[in-house]
């Protein structure tokens, strides 16, 4: 039997041993009401991880119980995220699958005298729930008959009553401790068409009844789930006994995933897209799963980072800078490097004529991964920014009558600068050395700067595209993110890039040199290289 590294591992492990279960089933649970984020990663990671390691399997439980906020298209969405990201599920299984069994075990709790119709409004059901430290008060519709509430809750089925008129509660205990207990609703009246069964039903169940029973009938033997479900873990064993489930799920709950500077809930997500805040839900800004992928993220960095983070049974968040130095992690041992100039500017080698090649690590921490060639010229492009003509002090790069080393080909010296009618440089002319080439250097010439560049005569157009988070700050995690949301967090320049940058397959990562990660991409015939993490480490190890 597997080793167990983490709580609920040790768990199924003493499950299995003293044979309360035979074989491990897990479910990965979303509800189809919006696109999975990074969050919903950590509960893969959870769900289907554990079912791996332990030999069992793991179905995808869609919870559809609420038809007002679920679309299909979210059901494909959440489909195609959990296939990228390498997980495979057993069986695709949906909450409406069960609606028919549902209802039959509602009846059954009525005529069993532990369910009630209550005509209670959902504002005086909350008057009189109590406190954490008062009882509830009983509803008067308490002491119906089991016959009364089973005729009440079938013409509530029929439709013969208005959205909210009338509801199931369970019959538990007001003066419990839990308020989960405190005569939960289990079914309400809700008229929307729902994605799978249509108008068929006009009463839908609460999830915190329909979870257990899905369970149940799914076979799933450790319903696994985050710590905001911990104070329900006592209904979800309640509605278990109550119907006799034998045996009975066992719920276990762990930390969620929370991480710094995003917008981590659904809810605000979609209003970000609803507001067009974001081009759509997989914005390369957004925490989404979609998002990440169109940024570039590797899912198995994603994957590197969850298991990185661990299984905790205490919340706790995450620094952004984290994250992103897994990713940069990732990205520095596989991404190919390249060359692309940020606000070009021209750089012409007076006393150079003719072409040829300069050598390049394809990767420098892979050194299997060899070398190409690049070509060389008499026209270039290095950043504008890697040219002063007022440099500070200790400024290496270009200045003139200074020395600087164009990456993997020659040093240059800096003569003379073209400078239009408003005072911006135009051209750098230089001298090159040519006993000063990389791999053979015999020059004496001492170059502490070292630029990169693209010649001018293969280089080609790019859209550059760089982000910011889109929280300004890490403070008040899970609050309203309207005052601190970042509105200038997507930024379009322009550069030029070499060649193999336009050849390259779409969503190809590449380490631009001295900029960054960037995904390739091709939108209406142009290159696009969208930024996926910075070069730079922010994170304190």
């Amino acid at each position: 039997m597997a080793e167990a590294s983490n709580f609920i591992e040790q768990i199924v492990v003493e499950d299995l041993s003293n044979g309360k279960v035979g074989a491990v089933q897990t479910r990965f649970p979303p509800e189809p009401n919006g696109y999975l984020h990074i969050g919903h990663a950590k509960s893969m990671f959870v769900n289907f991880g554990t079912a791996e390691k332990f030999g069992g399997k793991c179905n995808l439980f869609f919870d559809d119980t609420n038809p007002s906020k679920e679309k299909t298209e979210f059901v494909d969405a959440i489909r195609a995220d959990i296939r990228w990201l390498g997980y495979s599920w057993e069986r695709e299984v949906y909450a409406s699958d069960f609606f028919d069994r549902i209802y039959e075990y509602a009846e059954r709790l009525v005529k069993e005298g532990k369910a009630f119709v209550c005509d209670l409004s959902a504002d005086e059901i909350r008057a009189t729930r109590g406190t954490l430290t008062e009882p509830g008060v009983e509803s008067p519709y308490r002491k119906r008959s089991a016959e009364e509430n089973l005729q009440l809750f079938r013409e509530m089925k029929a439709g013969k009553f208005a959205d909210g008129e009338k509801c199931l509660r369970a019959k538990i205990d007001m003066s419990s401790p839990n308020v989960n207990l405190r005569d939960p609703v289990i079914y309400r009246i809700l008229r929307a068409t729902h994605h799978r069964t249509g108008d068929k039903w006009c009463v839908y169940p609460m999830y915190d009844f329909a979870h257990p029973i899905c369970d149940y009938l799914q076979g799933v033997t450790h319903s696994l789930c985050t710590l905001e479900f911990e104070d329900h873990r006592p209904l979800y064993d309640w509605v278990g006994v109550s119907l006799g489930f034998t045996p009975k799920p066992r719920q276990i709950e762990f930390a969620r995933l929370n991480l710094t500077n995003l917008v981590m809930s659904k809810r605000y997500l979609k209003k970000l897209v609803e507001d067009g805040a974001v081009h759509g839900w997989d914005d390369p800004r957004m925490p989404t799963l979609a998002g990440l992928r169109n940024r570039g993220i590797p899912a198995a960095a994603i994957r590197d980072f969850c298991e990185r983070a661990g299984v905790a049974k205490a919340n706790s968040e995450c620094e952004i800078s984290y994250f992103e130095a897994v990713v940069r992690d990732y990205l520095n041992a596989h991404a190919p490097r390249a060359m692309a100039v940020v606000d070009p500017l021209k750089l012409t080698i007076s006393n150079y004529e003719g072409t040829e090649e300069v050598a390049f690590d394809i990767n420098q921490t892979d050194p299997d991964a060899g070398t190409r060639k690049i070509a060389f010229g008499k026209t270039l492009y290095i950043e504008r920014s890697d040219f002063s003509l007022d440099p500070p002090p200790k400024y290496f790069r270009g200045k003139i009558g200074g020395y600087m080393r164009l990456k993997n080909a020659y040093i240059v010296r800096c003569d003379e600068a073209v400078v239009n009618e408003n005072g911006e440089v135009t051209e750098v002319k230089c001298t090159y050395f040519p006993e000063s080439r990389s791999g053979d250097d015999h020059s004496g010439i001492k170059a502490k700067g070292v630029v990169h560049w693209v010649n001018a005569d293969t280089a080609v157009d790019t859209e550059i595209r760089q982000y910011e988070h889109l929280l300004r700050d890490a403070d008040y995690a899970g609050q309203d993110f309207t005052e601190r949301l970042n509105l200038e967090s997507e930024h379009i320049i322009y550069g030029k890039a070499e060649p193999l940058l336009a050849t390259a397959g779409d969503g190809t990562a590449f380490q631009l040199m001295r900029t960054g990660y960037y995904k390739k991409c091709c939108e209406n015939g142009k290159l696009v290289l969208s930024e996926i993490v910075s070069l730079k480490d922010n994170f304190n190890k």
